[in-house]
């Protein structure tokens, strides 16, 4: 995030708009609106401005531009045709700690006017940064079919309420689950028809009325691989929800940005040989906060009930208590498989699919080698990245042939993707070569081929002819 959105009080504060054509009185009409106290500086002015002088309510500072027009101003507006003039007003404010808005140009102006969705007292403002504003406007256009023209009346009945709720509700979680009830209950549809008391009615009758919980809950919440888009409608809804989240180490910053933003973040990472918080440690954080009566997501990458130890925690969780429900997640397999271009099944290569966990030396040594080593099946392999030339030797000892085809996924469905593709006989070399580092999931057979020619997402696979930039 470049810029940082703010929200201005201009009202009865000086603002300066340079120029008098269209353009000016288009940023004059919104300042009005603001209620600042608008001057504009130019030789001449359009009719309208001319009008609103008359009416006394734009000041006109008639002439050429002078440095003593930004006396006192809190913004200044520059909105002629001189792109001298505006460089010369962009330094000039600089040095009085001025912000200025240069129309249509971004890298002179030190503050952009957003796309503004208008809900009053409600504001939704849209900024591109100044690079794409027609993309701002478009999205503007689509968020006002979405936004409920009501929200307005909604708002304001809740602004006269406030003080109410906060004295019989003076904490700030209880306040929260006040108004996420609130919000979904009858009163914007009453207020949509036009019965004002009513809805204010049903406010106050839920706040007299509403109960105290007398205890937390706990929502296993699976993030999915990493991609913000592959999350599930209830698991934002989760997000949204949540006084508290334990999230693992490897769930994306783009999905913990979903998240509400005064929510507490605690990280509990977990990494093979480097157990910063231990299971017990988590589960203690889970029954501390769920105690406090707060609302606590278990934010785990994949899916909660593939490799994820959500059954563990579920079954603390039911020893002690806690409320719970599961929202599962895209595992890495399904997500990584897809992103690469590889199906799991095909009905020329494989006719099943095993998810198997390689994380560490143990857990290698109590798998069904034997049963692995089978043809026509996939094998996806979760957290074996520091075991590959293991991982080789035993397929290979068991009677997988060394010219099965790999498929090595890192960073599965993010930007930074890597596919690094070969057969069995070389897995171990190529993952050195290529520097594979985890998260990455291994797929092993026949249909791993396929990301050589499927593959859709990201660059190219690692291993892929020429060709596949053209097919793709």
């Amino acid at each position: 995030m470049k810029l940082y959105p703010l929200f201005a009080d201009l009202a009865g504060r000086r603002v300066l708009v340079v120029g008098g054509g269209v353009v000016g009185e288009r940023k004059a009409s919104a300042l009005l609106e603001a209620g600042a106290q608008v001057v504009v500086g130019a030789p001449e002015l359009s009719p309208a401005l001319m009008s609103w002088v008359e009416q006394t309510r734009v000041q006109w500072l008639r002439g050429s531009f002078d440095e003593h027009w930004l006396d006192d101003a809190w913004l200044v507006v520059a909105a002629t045709d001189d792109p001298g003039l505006h460089q010369r007003i962009r330094g000039l404010a600089d040095a009085r700690h001025i912000f200025v808005n240069v129309v249509d140009d971004a890298e002179q102006s030190s503050f952009h006017v957003p796309a503004v969705i208008d809900r009053s007292p409600v504001t939704v403002a849209i900024s591109s940064g100044g690079h794409a504003p027609m993309l701002a406007r478009l999205l503007r256009e689509r968020l006002e079919t979405l936004l409920d023209p009501v929200i307005g009346s909604l708002a304001g009945l809740l602004g006269e309420m406030r003080g109410r709720i906060r004295e019989r509700l003076p904490d700030i979680a209880l306040r929260r689950r006040y108004y996420e009830r609130l919000l979904v209950g009858p009163v914007q549809s009453l207020l949509r028809r036009g019965q004002r008391a009513l809805a204010e009615a049903s406010a106050e009758r839920l706040l007299e009325t509403f109960d105290v919980p007398r205890s937390g809950s706990v929502v296993l919440l699976g993030a999915g691989p990493g991609d913000p888009g592959l999350l599930t409608l209830r698991g934002l809804r989760a997000l949204n929800e949540a006084d508290v989240i334990l999230h693992d180490r490897l769930v994306s910053h783009e999905v913990l940005a979903l998240a509400r933003r005064d929510a507490e973040r605690i990280e509990v990472a977990k990494q093979a040989g480097h157990h910063h918080t231990t299971q017990t440690q988590i589960h203690a954080l889970m029954l501390a906060h769920a105690a406090a009566g707060k609302r606590v997501v278990r934010l785990k990458g994949g899916d909660p009930f593939v490799f994820g130890r959500g059954g563990e925690e579920l079954e603390f969780l039911r020893q002690n208590g806690i409320p719970y429900e599961v929202v599962p997640g895209i595992t890495a397999a399904l997500a990584c498989a897809a992103y690469a271009g590889v199906p799991l099944t095909h009905r020329d290569h494989a006719q099943s699919v095993r998810f198997v966990t390689a994380h560490c030396r143990d857990s290698i040594d109590t798998l069904d080698w034997a049963a692995l080593a089978q043809e026509k099946q996939t094998l996806a392999v979760y957290m074996g990245t520091s075991e590959l030339p293991m991982i080789q030797q035993r397929l290979v000892a068991h009677g997988r042939s060394g010219a099965t085809p790999f498929a090595l996924v890192e960073n599965g469905s993010r930007p930074e993707q890597r596919v690094i593709t070969g057969v069995l006989g070389n897995l171990a070399e190529r993952a050195v070569a290529a520097e594979v580092r985890s998260p990455a999931l291994l797929i092993v057979g026949e249909v791993a081929a396929l990301a050589n020619t499927l593959a859709w997402f990201g660059r190219p696979p690692l291993g892929a002819s020429p060709a596949w930039t053209e097919a793709a």
